[in-house]
């Protein structure tokens, strides 16, 4: 119990120091893109907010989804390519291929659907090669280019907010 809790200490200060060298450039391309992740741990309605996204016009072949539970069962029926706290290493970096194939992916848009700051997400919001990463005002203001302040169960909100200024600032 105490190595777990002094690895989630150690990678949450290195991730601490690499925020401050966030690039915040925002480049002025129309999103067709989306990366989304998605913590299951503390939201159950992926599929909803995956609709969600559809139904403003978006299409399923450009969404790809990557969620993060704190742990797996081992007979659990998993959809979408995942993770886990586990797979975090000690020095702040993902080791998963999944993970490492995800973060490399240079998508339009990324949104960042968690609203509590825990490491493992904090490294792939971070370390993805997306050009507009989008998530909650309650995370760290340096991680994202736009943040929304919604309740994270109000999916609804939170995509018709995240429309309302893509249009104001021209992405789509």
């Amino acid at each position: 119990m105490f190595l777990k809790d002094f690895k989630n200490f150690y990678a949450k200060r290195i991730i601490k120091k690499r925020l401050d060298n966030c690039d915040s450039e925002v480049p002025n391309t129309k999103i067709t893109t989306i990366g989304l992740l998605v913590d299951e741990t503390d939201f159950a309605f992926k599929d909803n907010l995956i609709k969600a996204l559809l139904s403003k016009g978006f299409e399923s072949q450009n969404i790809k989804v990557l969620s993060f539970k704190n742990s797996y069962k081992k007979k659990e029926e998993i959809q979408y390519p995942h993770f886990s706290k586990k797979d975090i290493s000690w020095i702040g970096s993902v080791e998963n291929k999944i993970v490492k194939e995800f973060k490399q992916e240079p998508f339009d848009l990324l949104i960042s659907y968690y609203d509590q700051k825990k490491a493992p997400l904090v490294v792939v919001s971070n370390n993805s090669k997306a050009k507009f990463k989008v998530g909650f005002s309650n995370i760290d203001k340096r991680l994202f280019h736009l943040m929304i302040d919604t309740p994270m169960e109000n999916y609804v909100v939170f995509i018709d907010e995240l429309e309302k200024y893509l249009k104001i600032l021209n992405k789509i």
